[in-house]
């Protein structure tokens, strides 16, 4: 446990966690004061559509981009001595990324009225919010190719301050629209606040113009793309989907207990979303590499309980409080008319520590390439929060999503402990042996 403290004070609390916890905390202010506006200018049933339409544009990204980014930061990062294969890494990366971002972007452009009956269940008609999405698109996959560049090369300061920048500018043109057109300004802001960073991205690049004649057509290598889809398969599969089962409950929830009550479960899983950022940052920047280096059980063992032993009770703290504070969390991020959602604090915030506790062990699929183990149990979450969810909703209304939330993460913290209870709890004679 002390190598978990250690971490925490010679590299998050010093290193980066200065600037990563300023990124984490401008993030959840422009959050925070994004929700504000439309609670006070939309309401609940706009925030409701807007929660569609941001489950939709994360899907797409994903898909854009071929969940290329953590493999390009990782072949990047291993291949920044070696010119010829990092030019092949890059060029592979940008070109077909970038082709792939344009084929989704006609897509979208072309089915934009098709999309919006879909994420837009018998409300006005906001295809042409589809359309601009699909324009800016490449932009947001340019931005991204951008950053797995300068992730690979560490260069960590730049990407932080490129971020705290980015969320800076998007606030600022979110509350702009918000105010001037309302939803319609809400859903805009969505579009294309991603692909806004790109402006800010372009300085950075321009900085570093010696990468420009790396990135050649001849180069593109279709081994490497074959190297680099083993990442995507995984990236993608929970990018993709986990949006879309959000989006699925959510226009259920609309065709059968109304938008408003589609407004409230959005308004707590924005909450959600804010409180765990921070524990959530912590885990990647700590388990996932700490995970990959472990070679045995008795090692990967230490590691999990002696996070659950520093961290889970500063998190449960954290949680306690926030439930025993919840009239006041809502009524600063939203307004009165969301007083409702404060009956959905103790099912999602139960919810979210089985979550914690699930994502600390899961981590172990990704560091170890545990390829079929990953896929199935993220299938299994996918299939049983949306089946749970709807569900609970018939039996209890509002209250019935975040009762599925908890329900769905208590069962995939079992078959999590399933599949690492030997390792997690076994006997072993001889615990030096692989995890």
């Amino acid at each position: 446990m002390k190598k978990l403290i250690d971490y925490i004070n010679n590299n998050v609390l010093i290193k980066i966690t200065s600037l990563k916890t300023a990124a984490i905390f401008t993030r959840m202010i422009a959050g925070i004061l994004t929700s504000k506006a439309i609670a006070v200018f939309i309401g609940a049933e706009g925030l409701a559509l807007i929660g569609n339409l941001r489950n939709f544009v994360n899907s797409i990204q994903s898909v854009a981009i071929l969940g290329f980014y953590k493999g390009a930061v990782k072949y990047i990062a291993e291949y920044k001595d070696n010119v010829v294969r990092l030019s092949k890494t890059i060029s592979t990366v940008y070109y077909i990324g970038f082709v792939s971002s344009i084929l989704v972007s006609l897509l979208c452009y072309f089915n934009a009225e098709n999309i919006n009956n879909v994420i837009f269940p018998n409300y006005s008609n906001y295809a042409y919010v589809i359309k601009i999405f699909a324009i800016v698109l490449p932009f947001y996959s340019l931005n991204m190719f951008s950053f797995s560049i300068m992730n690979g090369f560490s260069k960590y300061k730049i990407l932080i301050i490129i971020n705290i920048i980015g969320q800076i500018l998007g606030v600022s043109i979110a509350l702009l629209l918000i105010y001037q057109n309302n939803i319609d300004g809400a859903l805009i802001s969505v579009a294309i606040a991603e692909s806004l960073i790109f402006l800010i991205t372009l300085v950075g690049i321009i900085n570093r113009r010696s990468l420009t004649p790396l990135i050649q057509v001849k180069h593109i290598s279709f081994s490497y793309f074959k190297r680099l889809s083993s990442y995507s398969v995984m990236a993608l599969f929970s990018a993709v989907l986990l949006p879309i089962v959000a989006l699925a409950i959510r226009s259920y929830m609309i065709e059968n207990i109304g938008y408003k009550d589609a407004g409230f479960w959005e308004a707590m899983t924005r909450i959600s979303k804010y409180y765990l950022m921070l524990v959530s940052s912590l885990i990647a920047l700590y388990i996932l590499p700490r995970f990959s280096e472990i070679d045995n059980v008795k090692t990967f063992r230490k590691e999990v309980f002696g996070f659950y032993r520093t961290v889970i009770p500063i998190l449960a703290l954290g949680l306690l409080l926030i439930y025993l504070l919840r009239p006041f969390i809502v009524a600063i991020i939203f307004s009165d008319e969301f007083k409702p959602v404060e009956d959905l604090f103790l099912w999602q915030l139960l919810g979210d520590f089985l979550k914690v506790l699930s994502l600390v062990i899961a981590y172990q699929f990704l560091a170890k390439k545990m390829f079929w183990h990953y896929i199935v149990t993220e299938a299994f979450l996918i299939i049983i929060l949306y089946t749970t969810s709807v569900y609970f909703i018939n039996m209890f209304g509002l209250k019935g999503a975040v009762i599925g939330h908890f329900v769905s993460y208590l069962m995939y913290y079992s078959v999590i402990l399933l599949i690492f209870g030997s390792s997690l709890f076994g006997v072993d004679n001889n615990e030096g042996r692989q995890a």
